[in-house]
């Protein structure tokens, strides 16, 4: 074919090529609608390929390595269809000659779920999943990243399409699966009778393009390309033409551990990046913007580079123990960890008056230590009471508590403000309770309507502690402003010292001192070592050798 149209110039219609399973048709059928609305008619032809014989392999060994695509290709180039749809990730990150992909589809939710029998559900435990639990999934990316935040979970195999793999649950062949959102989104399953964990693709990364379909055509089908253009989102292709160049860049394929996120916020390109090097690995995470995505998967794959430099040693203002994410994640790569808080907490507050609490609607926290100190004066909080918070770190803090955050502001960026109109939209109208540290900042109080009533509960102080040495560690990690009055009493940074702050609060003290600084996208030790991760670090010492 060439500019001679099936159903347009002629009486044939579009062969659609396509695999057989539910989730399959419901793309191509998507598509088959989608050509229809401009003025292509078309039909499906449903094609068996080798992922779907393949049963007893890993879909790590499938996905991304033409298992679930070649046959489809191979029709396409032999003539016996004019079209094949593909999820976007099971593809090859090179074309097959004499084929191009013509078209991207919008890109559906990213998300993972994490699916869980509601009796092996402890809130207390994060991502929900009971202590020692068996988790379903065949993706060596799913694995490393979930052993990362939950070593004592048991991981196995779990095989099928989407209707088979929660029909296994159904059965409790596992405590919990993980599967992508999309594909339940797309086919309507009704997962009421489980306990849904939606986990955030810049929290958990997923596999790079998903959530997007791939309109494949023969390259000399010129017509057809131009015909299709009205369905290609230039945007969408844009972002996951960044991840897959990324995927190109490391030659894995999905059998390697690779979790590629883009998207576009403003003008910035924001990349989160997750790799290791098996599934029983710990990853290496980064984060990264840009205003151009020209020479950007080069520069994320450098920093994935196992001969670059890395700092020797960090300072934390915060007491991490052996099992802190932050710590394995420097130590992976011998970085020498010293944490130590410079500042002691007491509580403002012994005994809370009932009325306070009497038609709350919301509790906000900006931090792990404001619910500390609120829950040890034993609030009787009304039933209809939601907790918001400001980042993962106090939504952890809350799940040991037994309680689930409503709101995350973390999901909704790096501003402080911005989260805060986002609140804004859920919270306005209602009373909410906002315990606190003395002098904290008000920034999400003052995005709030006039017609919200807003309380304001001191519950605990900071004061400094005496005699705080100096550091000598290649990078510095200040966790609060407080931190930060506490250590430049008496100390300077050195000439070559690297600073991260976590909070804009934090940063301005250094913004105050005319000094350079980084801040983590997500505000807790996840965010900091993809921080650290992110250092351009040069090691001057090497010089003298």
């Amino acid at each position: 074919m060439s500019d001679n149209l099936p159903g347009t110039a002629g009486n044939s219609k579009i062969i659609i090529g396509t695999r057989g399973s539910d989730l399959a048709l419901w793309q191509a059928n998507f598509i088959k609608n989608e050509l229809a609305k401009i003025g292509l008619d078309s039909e499906l032809k449903i094609i068996k390929t080798q992922g779907d014989k393949k049963l007893n392999l890993s879909f790590d060994k499938l996905e991304g390595k033409g298992f679930f695509t070649k046959e489809l290709e191979d029709e396409l180039l032999s003539g016996t269809i004019d079209l094949a749809v593909h999820s976007h990730k099971d593809l090859p990150t090179n074309n097959p000659p004499g084929l191009v992909i013509a078209a991207v589809s919008e890109r559906e939710d990213p998300s993972e779920l994490l699916i869980i029998l509601k009796d092996c559900v402890e809130v207390q435990q994060k991502l929900s999943v009971k202590f020692g639990g068996m988790v379903g999934t065949s993706s060596n990316r799913r694995k490393a990243q979930l052993l990362a935040v939950r070593p004592d979970l048991e991981i196995e195999e779990l095989r099928g399409n989407v209707p088979t793999r929660i029909q296994k649950l159904r059965d409790e062949d596992y405590d919990a699966i993980m599967i992508a959102r999309a594909g339940v989104h797309r086919l309507g399953i009704d997962l009421s009778e489980f306990y849904v964990e939606v986990l955030d693709p810049i929290e958990f990364i997923p596999a790079p393009a998903q959530g997007v379909l791939a309109i494949q055509i023969r390259e000399n089908d010129k017509g057809l390309f131009e015909r299709l253009q009205p369905l290609n989102h230039i945007d969408v292709a844009e972002q996951i033409g960044l991840e897959r160049k990324v995927l190109n860049l490391f030659d894995g394929g999905c059998h390697m551990p690779l979790g590629c996120y883009c998207r576009k916020d403003g003008n910035q390109f924001q990349v989160w990046t997750s790799k290791a090097n098996e599934g029983n690995d710990f990853p290496d995470r980064l984060f990264t913007q840009s205003k151009t995505v020209n020479g950007l998967a080069e520069k994320i794959v450098s920093k994935f580079d196992p001969h670059r430099k890395f700092p020797k040693n960090i300072f934390i203002t915060r007491e991490l123990p052996e099992t802190s994410y932050l710590r394995i994640a420097l130590e992976k790569h011998d970085i020498e960890v010293e944490g130590r808080s410079l500042i002691r907490t007491y509580p403002s507050i012994n005994n809370l008056d009932s009325y306070i609490l009497r038609n709350v609607d919301w509790v906000f926290f900006s931090s792990k230590n404001a619910i500390e100190y609120f829950f040890k004066l034993d609030p009787q909080l009304p039933k209809k009471a939601k907790y918001g918070v400001l980042g993962r770190g106090s939504e952890d803090a809350l799940r040991h508590l037994g309680k689930i955050a409503d709101f995350n502001g973390e999901v909704e960026g790096i501003d402080t403000k911005d989260i805060a109109d986002e609140f804004a939209k859920v919270a306005n109208g209602s009373k909410v309770l906002f315990p606190s540290a003395k002098g904290s900042l008000r920034t999400i109080q003052k995005a709030l309507s006039a017609d919200t009533k807003i309380v304001e509960l001191t519950v605990y102080e900071t004061v400094s502690e005496e005699d705080v040495s100096q550091s000598y560690a290649d990078v510095m990690i200040f966790t609060s402003p407080s931190n930060v009055e506490s250590y430049f009493v008496n100390n300077l940074l050195e000439p070559d010292q690297q600073v991260i702050c976590i909070g804009k609060s934090t940063g301005k003290k250094f913004d105050e001192m005319g000094v350079k600084y980084s801040l983590p996208y997500s505000p807790d030790e996840v965010g900091l070592s993809e921080a650290v991760f992110a250092l351009d670090y040069i090691d001057k010492r090497d010089s003298f050798y």
